[in-house]
């Protein structure tokens, strides 16, 4: 007997052709920023999939977000790593 819910890796795909049209109307730099948010909700499958409450692209949605906010706080963290050298090479302290 098969499967009569399509599987998470299926919805993403079918939403991804979905947004073809979307794409192809994107300046190409903003269509590779499409693209890599769309490989982040994929990183994701296994939490979009247990996700049962919530609809499969609110929780692709949700992983995109997660993405995000790793790469500011990454990045946050990388401002402050710099700003404690930049203070330490104004005190002429190497």
């Amino acid at each position: 007997m098969g499967r009569t819910v399509p599987t998470v890796t299926c919805q993403l795909n079918e939403t991804e052709a979905m947004l073809q049209s979307f794409r192809r109307t994107l300046r190409r730099s903003d269509q590779a920023l499409l693209d890599g948010l769309l490989a982040s909700a994929r990183r994701h499958v296994a939490a979009i999939s247990a996700s049962g409450a919530l609809l499969p692209f609110e929780s692709a949605l949700l992983a995109m977000l997660v993405e995000q906010a790793r790469q500011i706080a990454a990045l946050q963290q990388e401002i402050s790593i710099l700003q404690e050298e930049l203070v330490r090479l104004r005190d002429g302290k190497s």
